[in-house]
């Protein structure tokens, strides 16, 4: 189904206005899944920041964009989906990454070889459970094994610790393999969401004995120990650096109170700034920005403008990142006309708004349905010289989106495509949200076949979560197990949240054999179910008689939780 027929669909089911109606009126048994018979290829180009001083933004969940750095002549990647949560990157050095470049139609050969080769061991790795098998299954795929392959299959992993680690350990015996600090990174990236620390930290001593260590492996050590909110032992971990003979400067301390910072801790971000300000090192203006981003996460603005006075005070002026950072804050705090205000306080003094400033306020005004005042900040960032983005156009779609404009927020995906500028899976994840939102099921999974077939749009784990939780919610769980399905066959891994959604919604139908059996497959992968999960399945399997089965999970999960991986 193409964007003509949706603008027709979405127009016919506005006048009926049938998102007040059950969609499970909707023939959703009629609607067949896309093939998956094709191997995907992901066309990739390696990216270098030159200048990694000030990069602001990049995104927890992935989806690329533009946005210039802090002195305006370098590219970098951001998201512009939702700016409550964008991450913040104050490293030393960059290295080279991939990303999807759905417009180059001439992929260098290998680069496309080495996608395929990824797809085709993650989708391996996915449909084995035993270590035995996973090897055989391996070995019999005849892939040629190189350093950038490793790293590749290692970052689709990095949601599968359990996996991850045994294809590392198969590797390790193929010709071609070449130890190197990005794969052991990759791994620790992998093994750190399973919170398999003692294994880390043997990784850690390989990499030294082999001169690997470097400072992102203690900043990605520290960043998961944050996330599992240990807090002291992220301390700990960027403290033990110097004891690997790596000398910690000011873009290390900024990254440390960044990563607390993420991790909801910007109190304790605060105290470690202030402990070391002036007695190491001389703060920077990105270590303020740090600080004004996290207290404006938290909605503080009052310790946001404290912040902001006493980087003043130290005669840092805010530019335009600085004033992309606290009119976010505004806007996440819902005063949209104190933001508003900043923004034309800052062309006042003649500093050019960003794109991403642009999408700020498009974002926060469409988002509280003041479509209007959205629109007249997308005029102005046409009228601004630079070269409209994907990122910019997604807002505009969103903002569509919030006031159930649906058949503009289609008109603007055509406009996109015509001018070359996406759309992108998260034009696409947009769209879903608010179609599933409005209870219009049947309209949601149209997006959701045309986006699979689309080039450069294919969905992400996100997008598989969106359509997998949606049939949940409806009781459709065939439909629910076939998106399932067809995620794994394209080689997508599920994280723990997806995990939870299926496994909660067979134990709400009764279908415990299928929930046990979700569970099983998490516990292989090396998730650590969370604990309202978990107990929702103990007591629906103790309901119907299976104390059995419910002992038999409760060990293998307490199992999971005392045994560090070896290897």
């Amino acid at each position: 189904m193409g964007l003509p027929q949706l603008n027709r669909l979405s127009r016919t089911l506005e006048k009926r206005n049938l998102s007040s109606q059950k969609t499970n009126h909707f023939p959703l048994q009629s609607l067949v899944l896309p093939s998956t018979s094709t191997v995907e290829i992901c066309y990739l180009i390696p990216i270098q920041d030159q200048n990694p001083i000030h990069n602001l933004v990049t995104p927890v969940q992935s989806f690329t964009g533009f946005l210039p750095n802090h002195y305006g002549n370098a590219s970098f990647l951001m998201d512009c989906r939702n700016f409550s949560f964008y991450r913040s990157i104050h490293a030393g050095s960059m290295h080279a990454q991939f990303v999807i470049d759905p417009n180059n139609q001439n992929p260098d050969l290998e680069t496309v070889r080495i996608a395929q080769n990824a797809g085709k061991l993650c989708k391996i790795l996915s449909n084995h459970r035993n270590s035995t098998s996973i090897e055989s299954a391996l070995n019999s795929a005849r892939v040629e094994v190189s350093p950038t392959l490793v790293v590749e299959v290692l970052k689709k992993l990095s949601n599968a610790g359990v996996l991850a680690l045994l294809f590392f350990r198969w590797a390790e015996k193929q010709k071609g393999f070449k130890y190197t600090s990005e794969g052991y990174n990759a791994l620790i990236e992998a093994l750190g969401k399973i919170k398999q620390f003692k294994m880390i930290w043997n990784l850690v001593t390989d990499m030294k004995q082999k001169g690997m260590l470097n400072k992102e492996t203690f900043a990605l050590i520290s960043r998961r120990y944050a996330r599992a909110r240990k807090i002291k032992e992220a301390i700990e971990a960027f403290e033990r650096m110097e004891s690997f003979g790596l000398k910690p400067e000011l873009s290390d301390y900024n990254r440390l109170i960044d990563t607390l910072s993420k991790s909801r801790h910007i109190a304790r971000a605060q105290q470690v700034f202030d402990k070391w300000k002036n007695r190491k090192l001389k703060p920077d203006i990105k270590s303020y920005t740090i600080l004004l981003e996290g207290w404006g996460q938290e909605h503080n603005l009052l310790r946001l403008n404290e912040v902001y006075r006493e980087m003043k005070d130290d005669g840092f002026e805010p530019d335009v990142v600085t004033y992309g950072i606290v009119i976010n804050a505004y806007c996440k705090a819902k005063k949209y006309d104190e933001a508003a205000e900043l923004f034309h306080e800052m062309e006042g003094k003649c500093i050019k708004p960003s794109p991403h400033i642009y999408c700020i306020l498009i974002n926060g005004l469409g988002s509280e349905k003041r479509l209007t005042e959205a629109l007249k900040f997308f005029e102005l960032s046409k009228a601004s010289g630079d070269t409209l983005e994907t990122p910019t156009y997604n807002a505009v779609v969103g903002s569509y989106c919030w006031s159930l404009r649906m058949y503009d927020a289609y008109r603007v995906v055509d406009e996109m495509r015509k001018c070359g500028v996406g759309p992108n899976s998260r034009t696409y994840d947009i769209i879903l949200h608010h179609l599933i939102k409005a209870r219009r099921a049947k309209e949601a999974y149209s997006v959701f076949q045309r986006m699979s077939n689309e080039p450069g749009c294919e969905p992400t784990v996100s997008t598989y979560e969106i359509m997998v939780r949606m049939f949940c919610n409806e009781e459709r769980m065939d439909m629910a197990v076939k998106v399932w399905d067809q995620m794994k066959t394209k080689g997508v891994l599920p994280g723990m949240h997806m995990f939870s959604t299926l496994i909660n919604s067979f134990c709400h139908e009764n279908k415990l054999d299928d929930a046990c059996k979700f569970f099983q497959e998490m516990l292989d992968t090396g998730i650590r179910p969370p604990a309202p999960m978990f107990s929702n399945l103990k007591q629906a399997l103790l309901d119907d008689g299976k104390e059995d089965t419910a002992i038999i999970l409760s060990e293998k999960l307490e199992k999971l939780r005392r045994t560090p991986l070896v290897g």
